[in-house]
């Protein structure tokens, strides 16, 4: 670590849009039970308590993902040493997913030393990697590692304490590993970080997101055919089965078809691609995958009840996913056109009047109406931009 490592191991830059590569893909595979495992906690104890814990852990989860899909952005997967510090991460990640469930329970140690082992594994080989290969982003590193072992302290003393205890514990954590991009990391001695330093490769950051987005939607699917498949095929359940996989199909098309096409394009020739990649992918995927999950939770909850009285939990998730998801790719957007698309408006005052109308409601019709929603969102910003597309596409 002190010397530093002979070798370059990162990314040749200059040669085009930079693939990800199927050790990346492997390492993904970690997270989809991560998802997984986020979705069934929230699922079995839905209370205020549990929202909020579940939050907290998604975001945990999330920092360990995007934090190494910097990290690959930079470093070349070619090389054995980066595929050996991938597979070290996915191991930590994997106990970190496993303890997911009891992480507010027993395992709550278990967690914070998971989360710990990513941080420290993937900030020390940066270190050492950049040490004489490219002095700026060491420097970088060296205060991305300050604020991520401050973070650390806070985890690790969490898993210690009691549950009640644990949680605020862990809001200091997330709090610090939340501020820091926004910060540039600054620290006394060593300065600030600048966009010069977070100079990514923007097209292979917008396509490992889009992953993590396909993930999530996968786990939805998987969660809705597994529900499903245990299920009597009735005709309420059946509908219940098909409305929930047409709003996965809904929710593809309003982040693929479009958005994250152009988003890509957009970063891909930025003159600062840092900037967008700290905005629009770093922070402003979180509610597009909570939104996910969330709208998987619902999915299973209408799955099992789809008639009958429309319970707290089932409004919350039914209408509440959506429109987390709907406000995200909104944001997400913005930083693309500048404006918010008014298909994604439109569609948060449908689910507005759904919700006030809820009451009277049964399950699936509830979620049935949320997913017209985002189909109406889906097609309306299709068929208004879809023209230009192709003026552009002539021009």
């Amino acid at each position: 670590m002190l010397t530093g490592s002979s070798t370059n191991y990162l990314r040749p830059r200059g040669h085009g849009h930079a693939t990800v590569t199927t050790v990346e893909l492997f390492f993904d595979l970690v997270f989809v039970f991560a998802v997984t495992q986020l979705s069934h906690t929230l699922l079995e104890h839905f209370t205020p308590l549990r929202m909020l814990q579940v939050t907290l852990l998604f975001a945990a989860v999330w920092w360990a993902w995007i934090n190494t899909s910097w990290v690959t952005n930079w470093l070349d997967p070619r090389f054995s040493a980066v595929r050996l510090l991938l597979f070290a991460l996915m191991l930590a990640g994997l106990f970190l997913s496993m303890s997911i469930p009891k992480a507010f329970t027993t395992h709550g140690l278990a967690f914070a030393l998971g989360f710990a082992a990513t941080q420290l594994i993937r900030d020390g080989f940066m270190l050492w990697a950049l040490r004489h290969h490219h002095r700026g982003n060491f420097r970088n590193f060296q205060r991305i590692f300050t604020w991520h072992a401050t973070a650390l302290v806070f985890w690790i003393a969490g898993g210690f304490a009691d549950p009640q205890t644990r949680l605020l514990v862990w809001l200091v954590a997330l709090t610090i590993d939340t501020l820091g991009p926004s910060l540039f990391f600054r620290v006394p001695g060593l300065g600030r970080s600048t966009l010069t330093d977070w100079d990514v490769e923007g097209g292979h950051l917008a396509e490992r997101c889009g992953l993590f987005v396909i993930i999530a939607l996968g786990e939805s699917v998987l969660i809705t055919g597994a529900t499903f498949a245990n299920l009597n095929w009735d005709a309420l359940t059946t509908v219940a089965f098909a409305q929930a996989f047409a709003g996965s199909i809904a929710m593809w098309w309003i982040y693929f078809n479009i958005g994250a096409e152009r988003a890509a394009e957009k970063i891909a020739h930025a003159e600062d691609p840092g900037r967008m990649g700290r905005l629009a992918y770093t922070y402003l995927h979180l509610p597009i995958v909570a939104g996910i999950i969330v709208c998987a939770v619902a999915d299973e909850l209408v799955l099992a009840h789809p008639s009958g009285h429309s319970e707290t939990k089932l409004l919350i998730a039914g209408i509440g996913g959506p429109a987390i998801y709907l406000i995200g790719n909104a944001l997400f957007k913005h930083t693309i056109h500048s404006h918010l698309p008014l298909s994604h408006l439109v569609g948060l005052g449908l689910l507005a009047i759904l919700a006030a109308v809820s009451g009277w409601l049964t399950p699936l019709a509830v979620c049935t109406g949320a997913t017209a929603s985002l189909i109406v969102v889906a097609i309306w910003e299709t068929r208004s931009l879809t023209p230009r597309r192709t003026t552009m596409t002539n021009a």
